[in-house]
């Protein structure tokens, strides 16, 4: 199976799973998540890092450069962008574990987290302090920073007993199970952004 299929057989499990998906009534002791819910989780991030890793594998200088309108980012500057907010993202998670059980409830479902890596008919501008920094000069190294960062993600992922449905994430108003998801969709709408950069008439050929 290729990346892109697995992609796509990944997102078709979450709908088909969509109600196991949703969080479950609130307990009154810590309890970690679900082993389905860690089974999404863990798939989700997955298929994102080897997605990544799939779209940037052999493209030259010019073509991880190529800019196709003058305010738009390279997939270099993409790259660099995940490489910038991974370790943010990380101390938002763990600020959010720090802060009392129950206080808030998500503002959100887990389908809004996984429609956020799907449409993005809906373009945003990162935020002051995660645009690129021009870190990211050759794309092998930015994917080893990158991988390092959403590996320690994913091996959390893998073996918390955290409560991560009973902590919120201020930023973003979700709870702490979906926020790590959001890490995930973030980089899959940034996926996305690569193929739209490849597709573009002008990309060069080598």
């Amino acid at each position: 199976m290729t990346v892109t299929a697995h992609a796509a057989a990944t997102l078709a499990a979450f709908v088909l799973a969509g109600v196991a998906f949703q969080p479950g009534p609130r307990q009154a002791k810590a309890a970690p998540i679900s082993p389905l819910e860690r089974q999404h989780l863990v798939a989700h991030l997955e298929m994102t890092a080897a997605w990544l890793s799939d779209e940037l594998n052999g493209l030259t200088p010019a073509q991880a450069n190529f800019r196709r309108q003058p305010e738009a980012w390279t997939i270099a500057e993409v790259l660099d962008h995940l490489v910038v907010v991974a370790p943010i993202y990380w101390q938002d998670l763990q600020a959010a574990l720090k802060q009392p059980r129950g206080a808030r409830r998500s503002a959100m479902s887990d389908a809004d987290v996984l429609w956020y890596g799907i449409d993005r008919t809906n373009r945003e501008q990162a935020i002051a302090g995660e645009k690129p920094v021009g870190q990211v000069r050759d794309l092998k190294a930015g994917l080893e920073t990158y991988r390092k960062d959403h590996d320690r993600l994913l091996q959390y992922i893998k073996t918390t007993d955290d409560d991560l449905r009973d902590h919120i994430v201020q930023r973003q108003t979700s709870d702490a199970y979906q926020w790590a998801l959001l890490i995930s969709t973030h980089e899959q709408r940034h996926i996305l952004q690569i193929r739209e950069i490849k597709a573009d008439p002008g990309f060069p050929k080598k």
